[in-house]
């Protein structure tokens, strides 16, 4: 339902995203003329090697813009909801917030809450849809506004667009991509939202994946599995956490590769070849070339370099060390 006697240019708007992925959308916000009366973000966290407490990327962005920035700990509580709701939202918007939303909180705004969800539902619900959607291998991908509901991402989806997933497509471009979009669909969206003229669509729970949290033992290649499937995991974990494999010892990382179907005559993990294109890999089924590693206390670099500077044709590369 609208809001009664308030059109979009005066909806009350509270915001809640705390990453980067949250920004593009905040600040679509602010230059279309509905600046949220107040912004949450999750409390600063120590970051860098000081471990210093760090204001997010949203909370900087608010702070730019000059408006009230709330950092609770938890909304579970009565005296956060009590000043949430002195807030008189119309509506609340989430993009990657990362604190739990109680029903009490969704109930507080006439309009509920909207939420900015990097994935075609209910496709990937879950907290990583960007890196799961790459490591399955889908052909596509998008983002959608979602209602909010109780559940893991399971309300009514208002709008998605959706993006291809080329053989190019790391999570870090593509996280990119759909804040962008994220943020264009939310402008868009908003008036009909607002009016109550937009009709939003159930999920088909039959349909739904889960995208679970990304642990860092991920990381860890598996040369047994094919190229195919090891060129998405360089892809879904770049930038974060990396790609890595054991060499003499040490932790190699990948942050970029590519498969070649060409048949491997040596046990997975050998290195076949290593010059001027790369570094070739036998997988359990085809080769990895690998094209940008990094070496312990070092910085990326090509592939040719560490070629160049280290004896590799015949060594094996492992897992976990």
């Amino acid at each position: 339902m609208g809001v009664a006697d308030t059109d979009v240019e005066s909806l009350r708007i509270v915001y809640a995203g705390t990453p980067d992925f949250a920004v593009p959308a905040l600040e679509a916000l602010i230059e279309s003329g509905h600046a949220p009366v107040a912004v949450y973000t999750q409390p600063d966290r120590p970051a860098g090697r000081g471990r210093k407490r760090r204001p997010g990327p949203v909370k900087q962005v608010a702070e730019g813009a000059g408006l009230p920035v709330v950092q609770p700990e938890s909304l579970k509580g009565a005296e956060a909801q009590a000043e949430l709701a002195a807030w008189r939202p119309d509506i609340l918007i989430v993009a990657a917030y990362g604190l739990i939303l109680p029903r009490a909180v969704l109930a507080l705004p006439p309009l509920g809450g909207l939420n900015i969800h990097a994935s075609l539902l209910p496709r990937w619900r879950g907290a990583a849809p960007i890196h799961r959607a790459i490591l399955a291998g889908d052909a596509e991908t998008g983002v959608c506004l979602m209602q909010m509901a109780p559940g893991l991402d399971t309300g009514p989806v208002h709008a998605c667009r959706r993006t291809p997933i080329t053989p190019e497509t790391t999570t870090g471009s593509l996280h990119d991509t759909l804040a962008r979009q994220g943020a264009q669909l939310l402008v868009e969206q908003l008036p009909a939202i607002a009016a109550g003229e937009s009709a939003p669509w159930p999920q088909d729970d039959a349909q739904a994946t889960y995208a679970r949290k990304l642990e860092k033992q991920e990381a860890w290649v598996d040369w047994s599995q094919s190229s195919p499937a090891l060129d998405r995991q360089v892809r879904a974990f770049n930038p974060w956490p990396v790609a890595q494999t054991g060499w003499q010892g040490q932790v190699v990382r990948v942050h970029a590769a590519s498969p070649i179907a060409v048949a491997a005559d040596a046990a997975p993990g050998t290195i076949l070849e290593a010059g001027p294109e790369g570094v070739d890999v036998a997988t359990g089924d085809g080769v990895l070339r690998l094209q940008t590693v990094q070496l312990p206390g070092r910085r990326a670099v090509a592939a040719s370099d560490w070629a160049r500077n280290a004896d590799l044709v015949g060594q094996t590369l492992t897992g976990a060390v």
